[in-house]
């Protein structure tokens, strides 16, 4: 085990706290299919390089009947950065030293009308603590209904701590969540933030409320869409999907690349991928 210090501590306490809510929620859904599938949860540690302890986390999985695969994984790390990857994270070029925690989710659905999501919060310190995060609608089949209900929560979470929040995170999350060998967006977006490292309190207050917004909005989504007849050519077109958001994931995904170079569980590093997926 690592040690933490009190800010530390608040902010895995939370993220573990988000992960069991989203679960419950995501399982009592199945239980409205008719389903009882529920979450597997794997613990995994990890020996840092420096041969010291390195954290671990746990990964959750889940695949079900309107979820047919959704991971929502918790890991808490520390030790430190090998070679030259320290000068890519904030606040590391001086010195390698860091520890991170967060929450990490990605759902690819059975139904082609209900959309895929992922949603991230996380806390670094390296010289520099930082909050970062946000969340991003992924639909094979646009409804402009559910985009507009995913956008108008994540604004009202942004709104609460400050009125530029939303227009700049939205624009960030559109930037990077772009495919650029593809030329198009990963997703109808959201929001994405990252190296908020001004007052704690401030960024941990704006950072939950961006995880309550997930909570708020996703589920109500899926409600909405989850028993919408499709064919064959629907689901079709999931697949494609899926296809584009596994290139993304694997190719320019800071957090894979974070994981893999920290010495990550590979299998929650690659949760994101989804089960099926095709490229004609």
């Amino acid at each position: 085990m690592i040690e933490l210090d009190p800010q530390q501590a608040a902010a895995r306490h939370w993220f573990e706290s988000l992960r069991d809510r989203i679960c419950a929620e995501f399982e009592a859904i199945e239980r409205e299919a008719g389903s009882d599938a529920a979450f597997a949860y794997t613990p995994w540690d990890r020996v840092d390089p420096s041969g010291g302890p390195g954290g671990g986390g746990v990964m959750g999985v889940m695949k079900g009947r309107v979820f047919e695969k959704v991971g929502v994984n918790v890991s808490t790390v520390g030790g430190t950065f090998e070679g030259e990857f320290a000068k890519s994270i904030h606040g590391a070029g001086e010195d390698p030293r860091f520890f991170a925690t967060g929450i990490s989710l990605v759902a690819h659905m059975a139904n082609p009308h209900v959309p895929a999501v992922h949603m991230n919060c996380r806390f670094l310190n390296t010289t520099k603590r930082w909050f970062g995060g946000g969340g991003d609608l992924n639909p094979p089949l646009p409804i402009e209904e559910d985009t507009a209900d995913f956008h108008a929560t994540m604004k009202a979470a942004c709104d609460a701590h400050d009125p530029t929040h939303y227009t700049r995170f939205k624009e960030w999350a559109e930037t990077y969540f772009y495919i650029p060998h593809r030329k198009v967006g990963r997703g109808v977006g959201g929001i994405f933030f990252d190296h908020l490292d001004g007052d704690f309190e401030t960024n941990f207050a704006f950072t939950r409320d961006v995880g309550e917004a997930f909570l708020d909005a996703y589920p109500r989504i899926v409600r909405r869409r989850m028993n919408t007849p499709f064919d064959a050519a629907d689901e079709a077109r999931m697949l494609e999907w899926r296809g584009r958001y596994a290139e993304f994931n694997l190719v320019y995904d800071r957090g894979t690349l974070f994981g893999l170079k920290t010495g990550g569980n590979i299998d929650a590093i690659l949760m994101s991928l989804p089960p099926r997926a095709v490229w004609s």
